[in-house]
């Protein structure tokens, strides 16, 4: 009976042996979180996206209004770019504190919270009757930044599915174009009416507060993923302490470059043509946008060509290969002021993107952190840059500037120091 017993059994126990790694018995709950994590979640980067343009939209009107403030306050180019650096500092100095704190502890609702802190700035921006209201405003826009940035890159990598360049450059593209079209909407909409019109971008950031909170709700539901996603990353191997340090010098004298030269063109660029072909205010507002549009462009392109290709080509591109184009900007027509600086926006702003996605996978585990640190580290560069060229200016004047400011994308060449981050990662697999 037992032989009978065991013959009879056997088939079935063959048969459940040949089956079992076909039946998703214990493998069926890991499927869907599996098939989530290797797919882009298209509709979560786009809000993202449209946030980053409303953010942005909103913080580019400051410089924008530049010329109304600095003849409304008699403000000297000190002065204009100590706004600029009150603005930048209080974000780059808080951007790396929330995300240390958020890699630790997420918060799903900080997003929508520090847009809260730019609505506030941006009234106060708009009803602001002396210079330390001016500051202030510049202080709380510059705080909801700091909140929205490290925290909004965080999801934008976890919904990237694996294409982080890709999410990078579509995350980054919204905060472009609202750079781009903050300017464009003070030359039509605040410029003819005055300061008090800036109120009215109130909407804009309470339609990103809404759409915020709807991100926020999914954000939580991926926590725990992430958290374990965390723990492999910070276990993997990486690469020497000193190599790690080494590289983040390098990556941060790069945006040390990119940005003091983007500050000689975001805060003075309506100057320099006013100042050197007589055009008019709203004309000039008009050449700031076609060149934070050419800025969008290139943000778009920049992270899917690192997917591609590797982000280390695409940041030695990006930085040095921008370097003809400003040697010749200061000695150009009108006309040719405007196409070379739709180039220099297109090669120049490719390189955020690859440059983040980059140190991060520099530093695996530590999304917030980093992306707090390069923000952080790009604004802070912006404001000083604005900051201390705006003292230049006063001093050597504002052509002078830009024939000094041609020279920095030479610091390029130290692309050549970075690591082959792609290579070691096909040699580990």
């Amino acid at each position: 009976m037992t032989t009978l017993d065991s013959t009879a059994t056997a088939p079935a126990e063959m048969a459940d042996a040949a089956t079992t790694p076909q039946i998703p018995a214990f493998e069926a709950p890991q499927a869907p979180a599996a098939e989530a994590a290797n797919k882009i979640a298209l509709p979560i980067l786009a809000m993202l996206s449209i946030c980053h343009l409303l953010n942005d939209m909103i913080q580019s009107l400051l410089p924008a209004l530049y010329p109304l403030l600095k003849q409304s306050f008699q403000l000297d180019f000190g002065q204009i770019g100590l706004i600029t650096l009150t603005f930048q500092v209080t974000a780059s100095l808080l951007q790396p504190l929330v995300g240390i704190y958020t890699d630790k502890r997420p918060m799903p609702w900080s997003l929508a919270i520090g847009m809260g802190f730019t609505l506030s700035g941006l009234l106060l921006l708009s009803r602001a009757t002396t210079f330390p209201m001016l500051l202030l405003a510049a202080a709380l826009v510059g705080s909801g930044s700091s909140v929205f940035h490290p925290e909004s890159s965080r999801i934008a990598r976890m919904a990237s599915g694996g294409r982080h360049g890709l999410a990078q450059s579509l995350f980054q593209v919204g905060g472009n174009l609202g750079s781009a079209l903050g300017p464009l909407l003070a030359a039509y909409i605040v410029m003819p009416r005055g300061q008090g019109s800036v109120a009215w971008f109130a909407f804009a950031a309470l339609t990103a507060m809404v759409i915020l909170s709807r991100i926020g709700l999914w954000y939580r539901e991926q926590i725990p993923a992430q958290r374990k996603a965390g723990a492999r990353a910070v276990a993997a191997p990486r690469l020497p302490r000193k190599t790690i340090v080494a590289t983040m010098v390098v990556l941060g004298l790069l945006i040390f470059s990119k940005y003091f030269y983007m500050a000689s063109l975001s805060s003075y660029y309506t100057f320099y043509l006013m100042h050197k072909f007589g055009v008019t205010a709203q004309s000039a507002q008009v050449h700031l946008f076609v060149f934070l549009g050419a800025v969008a462009l290139g943000t778009l392109a920049g992270g899917p060509i690192g997917d591609r290709i590797g982000r280390r080509y695409v940041i030695w591109f990006s930085i040095l290969g921008v370097l003809p184009f400003t040697l010749i900007l200061p000695h150009a027509n009108l006309a040719w002021t405007t196409v070379l600086t739709v180039i220099i926006g297109l090669i120049l702003s490719s390189a955020f993107s690859a440059i983040l996605v980059y140190a991060q996978e520099l530093v695996p585990g530590r999304t917030g952190v980093i992306a707090g640190l390069f923000f952080g580290f790009a604004f802070g560069m912006g404001g000083l840059g604005a900051a201390a060229l705006g003292q230049l200016a006063d001093h050597i004047g504002i052509e002078a500037v830009y024939r000094i400011c041609a020279y920095l994308p030479a610091i390029g060449l130290l692309a050549w120091f970075l690591p082959k981050l792609e290579k070691r990662e096909a040699a580990a697999g």
